[in-house]
């Protein structure tokens, strides 16, 4: 975590039942050197990011899990298949510029539908995702697509 830089990368593969899981590393802030992500723009994230995810067209089937790292510095997707961070970075451009341009009501942003509706922060979220847009996955180079060894 010395020498991350946002980026997305493969964090492992995993065999389940003769099937690969790839997980993935969306690492939007660079561990102990920038500030991290406050819990209301991730959460805000995480909803917006599940929903875009659980509704893609081609990916909602691979789709295992999204959501925050403990760090606060980004977040985990699983999906089901052998896939490179390269094959997903359309989706990434997608689903980030869905949650930068997102307005109105965050879905499952209700007391019936989370634990923590209150803590949402909207305005912060779409920043962050439109930050991530321009300055890593607009023009990503082959260092944020790969851990550093």
């Amino acid at each position: 975590h010395i020498r991350l830089i946002p980026g997305i990368y493969v964090s492992r593969k995993d065999s389940v039942n003769g099937h690969i899981i790839t997980t993935f590393d969306i690492r939007m802030t660079s561990p102990n050197d920038e500030p991290v992500m406050n819990t209301a723009e991730i959460h805000t994230i995480e909803h917006l990011g599940a929903t875009f995810l659980r509704n893609h067209e081609v990916y909602k089937d691979q789709v295992i899990y999204f959501g925050p790292m403990g760090c606060r510095t980004g977040f985990y997707l699983l999906l089901a298949d052998d896939l490179t961070s390269s094959e997903i970075l359309p989706l990434m451009k997608e689903m980030f510029s869905f949650i930068a341009s997102f307005k109105g009501e965050v879905p499952g942003a209700s007391a019936k539908d989370c634990g923590n509706y209150l803590d949402m922060n909207l305005p912060m979220a779409n920043f962050l995702a439109r930050k991530f847009l321009e300055e890593v996955l607009t023009d990503i180079r082959e260092e944020q697509l790969n851990y550093p060894v």
